[in-house]
């Protein structure tokens, strides 16, 4: 079934809107009732749960991209087309600001609305490699569960799993936002926006690596099934 561009859009919001308040909000709300003793593993399993919800509720509809990188990386692959990337782009963000204007109004604001940060005990020539692997990484999976038909219905746990993943084992080095539109919503509300070049620049550079190495295997697909 194709869907239009205005219910791709629709989800799209909805889903990134979900993710930020999930990825965001558990950083916030660490913050704020528990002063961070929750730490990373808590920061980690939130986006989790949020990516299980929102890939096996919207993925049929728009592939579940709530990322302008991942976005980036499945037009690289020919998924999707250039007037499709303007409706992807702008649901992201605005369900992301959606999501951290929700989170500073019911949740707290702390922790500058959940905004990453990456870890400057490390050169900066460290920070953005890892964050480049830990976005090349997701996409990496992604396309996995896509070239596979969902992985056996569990492409929802593997994407959301390497997210958790990565922020388990990488945010205390980059942050691992891995997603230019969950970094930007919070560092535009709280006006922290010092970091935000890392996180607007290293995740589409790992997700076009990755999309550019899978781009034939799509191609081939596609010939296979015309």
């Amino acid at each position: 079934m194709t869907y239009s561009n205005s219910q791709i859009f629709t989800v799209e919001l909805i889903g990134t809107f979900i993710l930020v308040v999930f990825a965001t909000g558990s950083i916030v709300y660490d913050a704020e009732v528990f002063d961070g003793e929750l730490g990373i593993p808590f920061a980690a399993l939130a986006p989790f749960v949020a990516l299980l919800i929102g890939v096996y509720s919207f993925g049929k509809i728009s592939l579940a991209h709530f990322n302008p990188a991942v976005t980036i990386g499945y037009f690289i692959t020919g998924h999707i087309t250039k007037i499709q990337i303007i409706y992807y782009f702008t649901a992201e963000i605005v369900g992301a600001i959606l999501g951290s204007f929700f989170v500073m109004n019911v949740i707290g604001q702390k922790a500058n609305l959940g905004a990453n940060a990456p870890n400057y005990d490390f050169s900066i020539f460290l920070i953005f490699p890892v964050e480049v692997l830990a976005s090349a990484m997701l996409m990496g999976v992604i396309f996995y569960v896509v070239y596979t038909k969902g992985l056996r219905g569990f492409g929802g746990v593997a994407i959301g799993g390497i997210v958790g993943l990565d922020i388990f084992f990488l945010a205390f080095v980059s942050g691992a936002s891995m997603n230019p539109a969950r970094a930007f919503a919070p560092a535009l509300l709280s006006g922290t926006f010092e970091n935000l070049w890392i996180y607007w620049t290293a995740p589409f550079v790992g997700t076009s690596a990755v999309a550019f190495l899978f781009r034939k295997k799509f191609e081939a697909q596609r010939k296979q099934e015309s």
